[in-house]
């Protein structure tokens, strides 16, 4: 069947929709339905691999005073024999954010700076756009997505891997323009949590990286889980896959892509775990920090602050006959969303990276914990988390396999209708100077230099920090072209040059495709010529 694959942007729309005080978890107050879990997970994970054509599914459930359910289903990689099994590692994307904000809170119970400290106090050369803003930037701001940075500003450094490093982010700040005022609105970002990845290696002395490993993934017994993509170390991992087209990704049959992020955006979302591992993630949160022997990785008070609502996202009227679980409220705490879940507290967070999508959530009234693990873009695993919670709290009957089917078509259509013009016809017009006049070095003053030259007979641009991003430009209507980058490099974008006085002042850009994921930001740059 035709697919629909989720991009980023909707992986957080698929899993999104007050605040109580922390106190002891109030599990006995409530019935746990359990039994028959195994075989609900068994029916509900085939019913969407079948109907979606997943090749692969990790399932983690946590429930208090039972061992956690684990479980993988089909295979690594379609066409290959490999199983998904507990220890098959995936990248948990975004879900890395959390691990993040609790790195901070560590470093918070520990004296080492405060939620309220302004950036430049411990980073002197962090800068924002507006100066303003730069003074007023804190701690927490950069973890909750309310800076005025538009979605995914800044995010074409690392996707597709790039030769940028993550201290390009604050060379990269003071030129994103806002799109909205400080503290004004929610817009999700990445780049922020790179620099609180920095923020952590400046007041631990640890890279994020070795922090993450030894002061959380060791201690909590996350023994397959590893910080960052290069540091695999085994076979079992899950493969990706996407797909592709025609007439856009997002539709056509599944196919086998190739992971595509930089190591850049490791605090932002580069942990790869199994869901044996994200089981003790889970416990652990609905914990407040403790440790099974009793040991803290951090205080209630950090729990609190990091389930506590900062940015408002969206409200609605609650749920409705073909979507029961809608929420009243969205919100965003410090490196988790939370909202309500037929009428319970639920927090949580997705994922997504080209060929994965992941999703860990918890209703900490009831201790209960699940993580959806997939191979494959489509959105899945949302609806295997839904219909899981669903029967760990006895709700009522939902046909989640129907919901996701008819968000497919739904989308599909939209998607068709958005391109109805046509991305494979070019508009009228065409270059009004010699080719050679385009030819040259451009810059953008956040993300580096384009290179166009002259190739038999048409151009050819390089972006010279991606390198999966080089191709011949087609004409694309008057000084517009088209890149035409390999299947699954990512999406194309149009580049229209601006011409004054007969010659090229000026490069800008957006995606070809009106579905292309928030992180292809071609929109945000501004290139002029090198001279």
């Amino acid at each position: 069947m035709s697919g629909f694959s989720v991009t980023r942007r909707q992986a957080l729309a698929l899993s999104t929709g007050g605040l109580a005080t922390l106190a002891t978890p109030a599990w006995a107050r409530h019935a746990l339905l359990d039994d028959g879990l195994e075989a609900r997970a068994d029916a509900v994970v085939t019913a969407f691999m079948e109907k979606f054509d997943t090749p692969g599914i990790g399932v983690a459930v946590v429930r208090p005073g039972m061992a956690p359910f684990l479980k993988g289903y089909g295979v690594r990689t379609m066409g290959q024999a490999a199983p998904v099994d507990v220890h098959t590692r995936f990248g948990i994307a975004s879900n890395s954010k959390a691990f993040t904000a609790a790195a901070l809170a560590m470093l918070v119970d520990a004296g080492k700076l405060g939620w309220e400290d302004p950036v430049t106090q411990h980073i002197p050369e962090f800068r924002m756009y507006d100066p303003a803003v730069t003074a007023m930037m804190t701690v927490r701001d950069l973890l909750v997505h309310r800076s005025g940075l538009p979605l995914g500003a800044g995010d074409l450094m690392f996707f597709p891997a790039s030769s940028h490093v993550p201290e390009d982010a604050l060379t990269a700040l003071p030129y994103l323009k806002p799109a909205r005022g400080f503290r004004a609105g929610y817009d999700y970002d990445n780049i922020l949590y790179i620099v609180a990845g920095l923020l952590v290696a400046r007041v631990s002395g640890q890279s994020w990286e070795d922090f993450i490993s030894t002061r959380l993934l060791r201690p909590l017994g996350m023994a397959d889980a590893v910080p960052s993509r290069d540091l695999l170390d085994t076979p079992n991992v899950a493969g990706r896959h996407a797909r592709l087209g025609p007439p856009v990704r997002g539709m056509g049959a599944m196919e086998i892509v190739q992971p595509d992020e930089s190591t850049m955006m490791n605090a932002a979302g580069g942990i790869q775990a199994s869901v044996s591992d994200i089981a003790h993630w889970l416990s652990a949160q609905m914990a407040f920090g403790a440790l099974p022997d009793g040991e803290r990785l951090w205080s209630r008070e950090q729990a609190r602050e990091m389930w506590t609502p900062q940015t408002i996202i969206g409200a609605s009227n609650g749920p409705t006959p073909d979507y029961p679980i809608r929420p009243v409220t969205t919100t965003y705490a410090l490196g988790w969303f939370c909202q309500d879940y037929r009428g319970e507290r639920l927090i949580q967070h997705s994922g997504g990276l080209s060929g994965q999508v992941t999703q860990t959530a918890m209703l900490p009234a009831r201790g209960i914990g699940v993580a959806v693990f997939s191979n494959t873009e489509d959105g899945v695993s949302a609806g295997i988390r839904n219909a899981l919670l669903d029967h760990l709290i006895d709700a009522p009957a939902f046909d989640w396999v129907n919901w996701l089917d008819t968000r497919v078509t739904a989308s599909q259509q939209q998607a068709l209708a958005a391109i109805s013009g046509g991305i494979d016809t070019a508009p009228d017009g065409g270059p009004s100077l010699p080719l050679s006049a385009y030819a040259g070095r451009y810059r953008d003053p956040w993300y580096g230099d384009i290179l166009v030259s002259q190739h038999q007979g048409g151009l050819f641009i390089d972006f010279t920090p991606t390198p999966a991003f080089k191709s011949a430009l087609t004409p694309w209507g008057p000084d517009a072209f088209r890149t035409n980058f390999a299947k699954d490099a990512g999406e194309d974008a149009i580049v229209t040059f601006t011409v004054a006085d007969g010659r090229v002042t000026g490069v800008t850009m957006k995606p070809l495709s009106p579905l292309a994921d928030f992180s292809y930001d071609y929109q945000h740059l501004d290139f002029t010529p090198v001279r």
